[in-house]
């Protein structure tokens, strides 16, 4: 089958960063499903791991997460899917990734697919909405829409792949007011358009910012980049008793700013319960069959901006340095082989 990796991690300029590659088409045993892949997308993990995983000896590494396909597989002790059902996934950190024609991926991160939309349009979503899906009601546990008191969220770095499926959750499915923070007009402009209240810059002091809009009190902020940049800040707009929540990798912070107003700090990583088999591991299949109704719905959107063509090495490429660029909005899809 057809495939796209490494043998050696390095920067972009590497003659080998991606190579267009051919492996074996694997099979499906025990809970595994072997997906032929229809679409994909590209999120910063694949850039890191790019840059730093090493494969096996002798072997390939191959990247990919976000993944839109068909079933041709099931292993024995699959219940939940069967040959011919359409899904999407955001897959697992700890095995071989989506960028190949023939994908294994275990039943209880997998999803039925959304089928108002096409399998490029879907690739974008899977591994953002997790991760904003578990910030928002695992993490932080904010109610849903009917339950809370008026509060407002603070999404910093709003503008890409999670904080563009952030806000419209929030927005939709809760009563928060949601202040999104993007730096460029055509951020600021995505932003709104996906439904923010506020839009804020975050090159300029938050608080002056937050206080001019009079707003109900920031109970809740999700960083998603830069928090070293921003923590005082951060921990000065929180109100007595809020939340703070990462995901990004952040430089030397110091947790002891969050005490005097009893703060607490939640890490959010989508890839958790699959490298761990949790107990509640199947939520992922949940939850994703929710945000597919959701879409069918019409209550969220794609974030899809940017469609490369097709899966091969030079586009990947293309998208890889687009996102170490740092002015990536929303997210980008590549599709067939």
């Amino acid at each position: 089958m057809k495939a796209v990796g490494y043998r050696q991690p390095g920067p972009l300029e590497a003659s080998d960063s991606l190579i267009d590659i051919e492996l074996p088409r694997p099979r499906a045993t025990g809970r595994d499903l072997l997906v032929e892949v229809q679409a994909v997308s590209v999120n910063p993990v694949d850039t890191k791991l790019r840059r730093s995983a090493v494969p096996t000896d002798g072997e390939y590494k191959v990247l990919g997460f976000d993944a839109v396909g068909i079933v041709r597989e099931v292993g024995t002790n699959v219940t939940l899917f069967k040959p011919g059902d359409e899904v999407w996934y955001a897959g697992a950190i700890d095995r071989a990734g989506c960028n190949s024609e023939f994908h294994l991926v275990d039943e209880r991160v997998v999803g039925r697919r959304p089928r108002s939309i096409s399998a490029a349009d879907a690739a974008a979503l899977p591994l953002t909405g997790i991760t904003a899906w578990e910030l928002l009601f695992d993490r932080l546990q904010i109610p849903l829409a009917g339950g809370g008191q008026p509060s407002t969220l603070l999404i910093v770095g709003a503008a890409g792949g999670v904080g563009s499926i952030l806000i419209q959750l929030a927005c939709q499915l809760t009563q928060l007011t949601v202040v999104a923070t993007a730096s460029r007009p055509e951020t600021q402009a995505w932003a709104r358009e996906l439904g923010a209240h506020q839009v804020i810059d975050h090159h300029q002091p938050l608080l002056a910012q937050l206080v001019e809009k009079q707003l109900p009190p920031v109970n809740h902020v999700i960083s998603l980049t830069q928090t070293e940049r921003h923590f005082e800040q951060l921990v000065e707009i929180l109100a007595p008793q809020g939340k703070l929540a990462l995901i990004d990798d952040p430089g030397p912070i110091d947790v002891r700013l969050l005490k005097r107003k009893s703060l607490s700090l939640h890490w959010e990583l989508m890839f958790t319960r699959s490298l761990y088999q949790t107990g509640d591991m199947q939520a992922q299949h949940k939850l994703l069959n929710e945000l597919a109704g959701l879409v069918d719905l019409g209550i969220i959107r794609t974030t899809a901006r940017q469609n490369l063509g097709n899966i091969n090495a030079a586009n990947l490429l293309q998208a890889h340095r687009l996102l170490e660029s740092g002015q990536a909005i929303g997210k980008v899809v590549l599709e067939g082989f």
